[in-house]
């Protein structure tokens, strides 16, 4: 990280966004493009939080190509397909699919490399970083926030390397970081962990309030294999622990984590998973090997590729012994390692101890190869940074609830219709396991809209959330946290913010007078966010 970058913070602007990830970053294309000043700041390497420095493959909703995302979300996943047009040996078969899926990986119709995100990512942004409109500060960590009244005056930040703090002045703030660090900071009211039905009135809710049961953790990382090579890595410092783990909860699930079975998520059975490397058949999660497959070998030329290239995110590394948000420094830094040494543990188990499928009574991998490069050489050779899959989450003029979009609650009349409506999702209500003893909670959700009031704190008055911090509860966290949503998240929030900027109005006006409202969705609609969907279609599944 370039310490440059910190030293040279510039100590105002119009819009602040604290965090670089998918939401950030969509953030400041729009602030950008309504040619307000603005800084971002990044605690590492890369902008573009779960599209790259987290490792995780696109999820998405089933029409997303139709039209289930903003104008600038699709012309970021076209870029994606061009830059491999543009610079890899694609097969004639492969460079001729407009609906080229680089790694042909079940979970998304676009599983792709991470680099190449962060460089279409840094390409989008380039044009506003070389005219002066946006300033990028990596490895810069919030830790301080000016509040004045109902107001954040300013933010100071400290560099992971270098010594000394810059304070950054700011009309408006958006909290785009992974775990809503500035809500803390500014004295932002925010909820954490499991919500209580007599708070939200949620079927699936608990009985009680249980502020640190939170979505698990995960540390991905990527594998390729070399069919009579030797990659095994040193044994894990906790790997006797984990190779014996049981994950505590309820339901049950039913064998060790470091194995081939998982609980199904709506069945909440135990089922078998297929391993079997570089084979081609496509057969959705239970297929490993092609579940998060980020490069299919055979759409290149013959021989570029030694193997296919496997993002490894799967229930097997998600990590249950504890949170890592409102925790002490050091019980975070424990619960962080915890998670890297999951995952090392899964992937030495893999290689050495895994059974073979087929009848076999062969054990282990050994030619599994760990591609730290893939990931950006992050800790132990892992990600950059872990997934994180649960926010702080902001109490905002409005919280959805899972009665707003439950399937079996809404049914034909589907989800709450929204006026204020920034945006359109789609994605069943899908939670992990999680910190204080839940099994999979998985519920099908009808096509949602994502309210404006939402990103709006009750008090605060130029906040704004950018990711995954609006609000939601634990419940719909579960289908607001996917790719595409907190794009569309960070997107509205950096235009509202150029817009109360531009027209010196403010959030709550925008909310609570129904002709600015109307104003700032109209101009949404011309930017390219798509406020509702066509005939709001019902899914009998997905």
């Amino acid at each position: 990280m370039n310490p440059s970058e910190f030293l040279n913070l510039p100590s105002s602007c119009n819009i602040l966004i604290v965090g670089g990830g998918t939401g950030g970053v969509a953030a400041a294309l729009a602030a950008c493009e309504r040619g307000q000043r603005v800084v971002m700041t990044e605690p590492t390497e890369w902008i573009g939080g779960q599209l790259t420095q987290q490792a995780v493959p696109p999820d998405e909703n089933r029409w997303i190509e139709q039209g289930g995302a903003t104008r600038r979300y699709l012309r970021y996943r076209q870029e994606v397909r061009d830059f491999y047009r543009r610079h890899y040996p694609l097969t004639a078969t492969a460079m001729r699919n407009s609906c080229l899926n680089p790694g042909n990986g079940s979970v998304s119709i676009l599983c792709h490399e991470f680099r190449v995100s962060l460089s279409v990512l840094e390409a989008m942004l380039a044009p506003y970083v070389a005219s002066g409109h946006l300033f990028i500060a990596r490895g810069c960590e919030p830790v301080h926030a000016e509040v004045s009244g109902d107001v954040v005056k300013a933010v100071t930040f400290r560099h992971v390397s270098v010594s000394g703090q810059r304070r950054v002045e700011a009309a408006y703030v958006i909290d785009a970081t992974e775990t809503g660090d500035l809500l803390p900071l500014t004295g932002t009211e925010y909820v954490t962990g499991f919500e209580s039905r007599d708070m939200t009135g949620e079927p699936s809710a608990r009985e009680k309030y249980e502020p640190m049961n939170m979505q698990a953790i995960s540390w991905c990382f990527a594998v390729d294999h070399l069919e009579g090579e030797d990659h095994v890595i040193d044994k894990p410092t906790d790997y006797d622990f984990w190779r014996n783990y049981v994950p505590d909860l309820k339901p049950s699930w039913g064998s060790p984590l470091l194995s081939w079975s998982a609980t199904h998520p709506r069945t909440l059975k135990s089922v078998e998973r297929e391993f079997i490397p570089n084979q081609q058949r496509f057969n959705g999660c239970q297929n490993l090997w092609t579940f998060r497959r980020i490069i299919d070998r055979s759409l290149y030329t013959e021989g570029f590729y030694p193997s296919d290239i496997v993002l490894v995110n799967w229930p097997q590394i998600d990590y249950l012994p504890g949170s890592i948000i409102d925790v002490t420094p050091e019980e975070k830094e424990m619960h962080l390692r915890g998670a890297r040494q999951l995952s090392l543990s899964m992937l030495y188990w893999m290689q050495t101890e895994a059974p073979h499928h087929g009848g076999s009574s062969k054990r282990g991998f050994p030619g599994l190869r760990l591609r730290s490069d893939v990931t950006g050489y992050g800790p132990d050779g892992l990600a950059l940074h872990a997934y994180i899959r649960e926010s702080r989450r902001l109490k905002a003029q409005f919280t959805v609830c899972e009665q707003h979009l439950s399937l079996a609650l809404r049914g034909k009349h589907g989800s709450e219709r929204f006026a204020d409506s920034i945006g359109i999702g789609h994605y069943n209500i899908d939670l992990h396991p999680s910190t204080g003893g839940d099994n999979y909670i998985d519920v099908e959700a009808c096509p949602f809209q994502i309210p404006l009031k939402s990103l709006v704190p009750l008090r605060v008055r130029n906040l704004l959330a950018g990711a995954k911090n609006l609000g939601v509860t634990h419940i719909t966290n579960g289908c607001y946290r996917l790719h595409p949503i907190e794009w569309n998240i960070g997107e509205a929030a950096g235009a509202l913010a150029a817009h109360c900027v531009a027209e010196n109005t403010q959030p709550h006006e925008v909310t609570e007078n129904r002709s600015k409202l109307n104003a700032f969705q109209r101009e949404l609609s011309r930017q390219g966010f798509v406020l509702e969907w066509p005939g709001n279609p019902v899914p009998l599944s997905l």
